[in-house]
């Protein structure tokens, strides 16, 4: 018996069609407030507010997470198991969902062997089509890759470079080993490494290093792991050079501690192969070529380049694999990436190019109903490149998907079929709808975003002068040409361009080491999850300090990594349970509820408030209570420092990992403000920032200027150019077209006579 459809009722439409938005009942993840929402399916909906009002709370730790845990859920326990734990969010209803995947700023991982070409599966195509019509044949792909014993050069193993240390930055030849000649961090006079050195025979502990004999200085470095007997112990002796190699230098230099760290950046440089010249594969595949050109030449090609190369190879044996590259590099020009080359490592890449280059791997499907997630997918990019991003983010939604942007650009914003507003402030006074509706509506809405939405930073009447320059001479870094620049003292210098102009190698290459330079940027603080605001501020030892004085017990007991911390938790405040095949679970730590401490400690109080309670505060809110008594004088000048920074809202004790690229940025500024600093290069302080705070960063820096400070910033937000003393535009393009300075001088200057193409953006910007 054969069922037939139901016809849908007259003048309505099938039950199946009903399904067109995503349906949020009580969402109450991190501050948000039991949020009811419905979000249009296939349209592009963006997310706006301030930074902490929830907008990632909603779209990241609710819509995506619940989508991602109920299609893992749909997999066999077996693959669970590989998979990361996701937790249920705390929401009463989520329904309708599709797939979603998210893109979001997380810089790639891997490691130096994992390229732009090997992320985007381009050098595997590549490879492909150097197999089969490579001249003279070499091989299946295999023989290109240089991540496969059977092409990788076998000097450098596929790396490419090779590592050289400096002897002299592990020893100190006038010294003997008693006196300390071994500079090496744990090889101290006296310790376990030093006493197995020292008292192996094999050299003299009182001669000067230097007066050693060959056979001696061999032994002492390079001899291999040997079973000798030291102190009446048996045990294996190393050469130091051996030992270093082994320890430190085949590690991760993330896993290192920073001394170790700063050893190792000191002691090791690194060079191209001789063998393979830095190309990574060996003889057999860099001798096959099309065109003249080997595989690791077409890798080296700057990929706008590279696209035109391919597009000229007509071989119909290769037809599909050609369409299929060539779409993949056209994607890459298209999205503002064809400055890079697809021998780039990716992990050299910014947080803004990593989600670009994710995004590459979604145009091109076949996928459809899709829920797509992006987190400011604007940032690292100028106003030319926004228009482009602007151009993808309508394609995806066009094919039938369901686009959700985080985002603070207006002219993103004004691209919306939708917008939701949440707020109305940060943290606990955020987490509400404030307006969803169309772009009219939030125009009219009265809400913080519309009152800002066309809000205009103006040029500077009078500009600042500069007390000197600083002289930056032949800077030749990556796509650099020769170029001078003279950076003026003591005022806001704004330093402009397209993404992959040269703005970071100008500035991040010359001028990082020199006196008095502070670099605060938004690579990772690095810390665990025990990490948060109050420690890493040094704000927690003047709290525990405090609380040790008014009972009249140990500081340490107020240490959630010390002796205070609760023993089920370890002080982390969450159990995490490993269910074997099953993903691993994150739960509150039912002893102390999440608090991180013991029922003792927590029975101490500083003026009402438990320990727990303290670090659970925002800044704001820490500002009030801290305001007499102790430890008020160092406690205030610390969050008085974080909310001229614009982290009113983070709380004490939130975990560092937790946090975005711009509030590490602006949490490492808080803190250098503290110090007597002459030059302060900041990079894309505005990432993350609403309409509304960017004007409160402006103000910011020109208080470290008018405090004798000079401030250099990269930067792509118009405002932050307008308000500028001095602009240095780079360009004209990206990479091999940019390289050069196309224009210095005032943003009036800029504006009124120019025709880079900041000064069209800013020309509109300002209505001039």
């Amino acid at each position: 018996m054969s069922v037939q459809p139901t016809a849908p009722p007259p003048g309505g439409r099938a039950a199946a069609d009903a399904h067109d938005v995503i349906e949020v009942r009580g969402a109450r993840e991190n501050n948000l407030a039991g949020v009811d929402l419905d979000v249009p399916k296939r349209r592009l909906t963006v997310f706006t507010g301030v930074s902490g009002s929830g907008k990632s709370s909603l779209v990241f730790g609710t819509i995506a997470a619940e989508s991602r845990r109920l299609i893992n859920e749909t997999y066999t326990a077996f693959v669970q198991g590989f998979m990361p734990p996701v937790g249920r969010p705390d929401v009463d209803a989520l329904r309708n969902l599709s797939a979603a995947i998210v893109v979001d700023q997380e810089r790639m991982g891997g490691n130096a062997r994992s390229t732009v070409g090997t992320a985007t599966d381009a050098h595997t195509m590549l490879r492909i089509i150097f197999s089969r019509i490579g001249r003279p044949h070499a091989g299946t792909s295999s023989a290109f890759s240089f991540n496969n014993a059977e092409g990788m050069c076998p000097a450098c193993e596929g790396l490419g470079r090779a590592s050289r240390v400096d002897i002299d930055q592990l020893v100190d030849r006038d010294l003997s080993l008693n006196e300390g000649a071994i500079t090496v961090p744990g090889f101290a006079v006296g310790s376990w490494y030093w006493k197995v050195i020292a008292e192996s025979g094999l050299v003299d502990p009182d001669a000067k290093v230097r007066d050693y004999t060959p056979a001696q200085w061999d032994d002492f470095l390079n001899k291999p792991a040997t079973k000798i007997k030291s102190s009446g112990i048996n045990t294996t002796y190393e050469g130091l050079l051996v030992k270093v190699r082994r320890l430190y230098l085949g590690k991760d230099k993330e896993t290192l501690q920073p001394h170790i760290r700063t050893f190792v950046d000191r002691a090791v440089t690194f060079s191209a192969c001789a063998a393979c010249g830095g190309a990574r594969l060996n003889p057999a595949a860099l001798a096959s070529r099309i065109a003249g050109r080997n595989i690791a030449d077409c890798a080296a090609m700057q990929i706008s380049d590279l696209a035109g190369f391919v597009r000229e190879i007509t071989d119909p044996s290769v037809a599909p694999v050609l369409a299929t590259l060539q779409g993949t590099l056209d994607s890459l020009v298209e999205i503002g990436l064809g400055y890079l080359s697809l021998d780039r490592e990716s992990t050299t890449l910014s947080g803004g190019e990593a989600q670009r280059v994710k995004m590459v791997r979604h145009l091109g499907s076949s996928l459809t109903d899709v829920t797509y997630v992006f987190d400011e997918p604007t940032a690292g990019l100028h106003p030319h490149d926004i228009a482009r991003m602007n151009d993808l983010l309508l394609r995806l939604r066009d094919k039938g998907n369901t686009v959700l942007v985080v985002e603070h650009k207006p002219e993103t914003i004004m691209i919306a079929d939708h917008i939701v507003d949440l707020g109305p402030g940060a943290g606990a006074s955020g987490g509400r709808v404030c307006y969803t509706g169309d772009l009219a509506g939030l125009r009219a809405s009265g809400t913080l975003t519309g009152r800002h939405l066309d809000h205009r930073a103006r040029l500077r009447d009078t500009v600042r002068e500069p007390s000197g320059h600083l002289s930056i001479k032949g800077a030749d870094l990556h796509n650099l040409k020769n170029v001078d620049a003279e950076i003026p003292l003591g005022v806001l210098t704004a330093v402009t361009g397209v993404a992959g102009s040269g703005k970071s190698s100008l500035i991040h290459g010359a001028l990082p080491g020199r006196d008095g330079v502070v670099v605060v940027d938004q690579s990772p603080i690095r810390g665990s999850r025990r990490s948060n605001p109050a420690t890493y501020t040094g704000l927690l030892d003047a709290i525990r300090t405090a609380f040790a004085k008014a009972n009249g017990v140990k500081a340490a007991l107020f240490s959630a990594n010390s002796e205070g911390a609760c023993p089920t938790c370890k002080g982390i405040g969450l159990v995490y349970t490993d269910l074997a095949m099953m993903a691993g679970v994150a739960s509150v730590c039912e002893e102390c509820e999440g608090r991180r401490y013991t029922a003792e400690v927590l029975t101490h109080t500083l003026r009402g408030k438990d320990i727990s309670q303290v670090l659970a505060m925002s800044v704001a809110e820490a500002r009030e209570f801290f305001t007499a008594g102790p430890p008020a004088p160092q406690a205030r000048a610390v969050l008085d420092r974080l909310a001229d920074v614009g982290l009113g809202y983070l709380t004490l004790g939130q975990p560092l990992t937790t946090l975005s690229g711009g509030e590490r940025q602006r949490l490492k500024l808080a803190i250098h403000m503290a110090e007597k600093a002459a030059v302060y290069i900041l990079d894309e302080p505005t990432t993350g920032l609403h309409l509304a705070d960017v004007d409160q960063l402006l103000a910011l820096l020109d208080r470290l200027v008018d405090a004798g400070n000079t401030v250099i910033v990269i930067e792509h937000h118009q405002a932050v150019m307008a308000h500028a003393d001095w602009i240095i535009d780079l360009g004209p393009g990206a990479g091999s077209d940019g390289g050069e300075i196309v224009f210095t001088g005032t943003p009036a200057d800029l504006v009124a006579g120019a025709d880079t193409l900041t000064a069209r953006h800013l020309r509109q910007y300002v209505g001039a």
